[in-house]
């Protein structure tokens, strides 16, 4: 409230917790038009939990893995099984599901939502098919699983990218993305990452917030 003077600095909060996790979380937690709650203890939990936990963790952990045990460059993709393609399908499928939400019903916050979806699935899929266990009895395999990893975070850092344009052209950046290649249009098999492409070295995204009050 104006009149109360306890109007929340936009600008300190940009300080404390940066610019993309600010947009993303009034983003999330706020439906369009409509009035929402604000806490500190709500920001740093969607920063924690949705950022550094849930995407953040998922990049750093295929990055890597891929920088240790691949050569530092996208694995050539094998057969793929049903488990695979599905998740793949889910990928290429979140424009085709958000855009209806964006231009017919202005709801962001169940865009975030039905990308986090995506998010979540990648996670379990990675806890699934262990790459690290496959790195001792089935390179073929473990290189197909990590090449659809890796075309999923394209997927996301792609939808995602207007929402949190700064870190998610950091997060393309490590996939070696052109500039002109982070649009919507690309979101599509024929536009798949190719193998043996070489990505830099991995770097966190979302580092945990750790209060120090």
């Amino acid at each position: 409230s104006k009149s109360l003077g306890n109007v929340i600095d936009p600008y300190e909060l940009i300080d404390s917790y940066g610019l993309d996790p600010m947009r993303y979380f009034m983003i999330r937690e706020v439906p369009f038009g409509q009035d929402g709650d604000f806490s500190r203890k709500a920001m740093i939990g969607r920063l924690n939990s949705d950022l550094a936990n849930d995407l953040g963790n998922l990049a750093q952990r295929v990055l890597s893995f891929i920088h240790k045990n691949a050569k530092g460059r996208v694995p050539e993709k094998g057969i793929l099984t049903k488990v695979d393609e599905k998740m793949l399908e889910t990928a290429y499928d979140i424009v085709k599901k958000v855009r209806p939400l964006v231009v017919q019903d202005q709801a962001l916050h169940r865009y975030a939502e039905v990308v986090w979806q995506v998010v979540s699935a990648a996670n379990k899929y990675v806890d699934a098919q262990q790459p690290w266990a496959l790195y001792k009895v089935d390179l073929a395999r473990m290189n197909t699983v990590l090449y659809v990893l890796l075309e999923v975070i394209r997927c996301i850092g792609l939808v995602i990218k207007p929402i949190m344009p700064g870190s998610m052209d950091k997060l393309l950046e490590l996939l070696s993305i052109p500039e002109k290649y982070r649009t919507f249009d690309t979101l599509t098999a024929e536009h798949a990452l190719k193998p043996g492409l070489e990505l830099p070295k991995p770097k966190a995204l979302f580092p945990r917030y750790v209060s120090t009050s």
